[in-house]
């Protein structure tokens, strides 16, 4: 059995690190994190880092694990596991995810997001927030829930390819784009699936959304009262349990 990481924008493999060890004291310790090119690791010239480009690369990174596979995706990495999963359901044992309503056809762009949909404006943006020091952007971070040393690791891979990649990425998932893909959420049904709702998380939409959305991925959804975008960094301890629940009654016995 393989557990399965896919992280976000602005960040790297290294938001997994709290997660990761209270899931090895719950026993599961065979974790792969799997970084989309340009978020902590290389964005190769070639790439052109679209919500296609990134659905194919999970794919192919799909492929190549021993299966079973429980693939839990954040942020963008949760779109990218939505996004790969309604054309090759039969990669994974289960998937979980907490940006479903990104899929939903009234889903709006938060405001930043928007932002780096505007060209010029995007660009002035990412150079902003990817200026400074390491520890400035750290900083940042940490007021948002992530710790300290988590935070000093993400901000080290903050640079001109994340950058690249942020706007290429947000560019091509403009509306109706996501609303298009978003016609074949019904295809996530043929797994075990969770949708998770941060309930402090301010990007995702309502939770009357996000709930509209794990209906019609045939998932069942679990709230994190009070936690937001990070909650997996915000409460570790908790987000473990949630999952190790989820795993062992829909994954696990099956």
């Amino acid at each position: 059995m393989t557990v399965v990481l896919v992280h976000g924008n602005p960040e790297s493999t290294a938001l997994w690190d709290p997660l990761v060890a209270e899931l090895a004291r719950a026993g599961v310790d065979d974790v792969v994190r799997l970084a989309p090119p340009g978020f902590g690791v290389p964005l190769p010239d070639d790439f052109p880092a679209t919500v296609t480009a990134y659905r194919d690369w999970l794919i192919g990174e799909l492929e190549r694990l021993a299966r079973p596979v429980d693939v839990l995706g954040h942020d963008w990495g949760g779109g990218h596991v939505v996004n790969a999963l309604m054309t090759r359901p039969e990669l994974v044992r289960s998937w979980a995810s907490d940006a479903l309503s990104l899929f939903e056809p009234d889903y709006t762009w938060h405001d930043l997001a928007q932002i780096w949909q505007t060209p010029g404006d995007g660009e002035a943006n990412l150079d902003e927030m990817f200026g400074g020091t390491p520890e400035q952007r750290a900083e940042r971070m940490e007021g948002l829930g992530i710790g300290h040393a988590e935070a000093l690791q993400i901000a080290g891979m903050q640079g001109e390819e994340m950058k690249r990649a942020v706007l290429a990425l947000y560019r091509s998932a403009a509306q109706p784009a996501m609303a298009e893909l978003g016609k074949g959420l019904p295809a996530l049904a043929a797994r075990p699936g969770l949708g998770i709702i941060a309930t402090a998380d301010p990007f995702g939409g309502t939770e009357e959304l996000r709930r509209r959305a794990a209906e019609r991925a045939g998932a069942e959804v679990t709230v994190l009262d009070g936690l937001g975008h990070w909650w997996m960094a915000e409460d570790p301890a908790r987000a473990a349990r949630v999952l190790t629940a989820f795993w062992r009654a829909r994954a696990w016995s099956a």
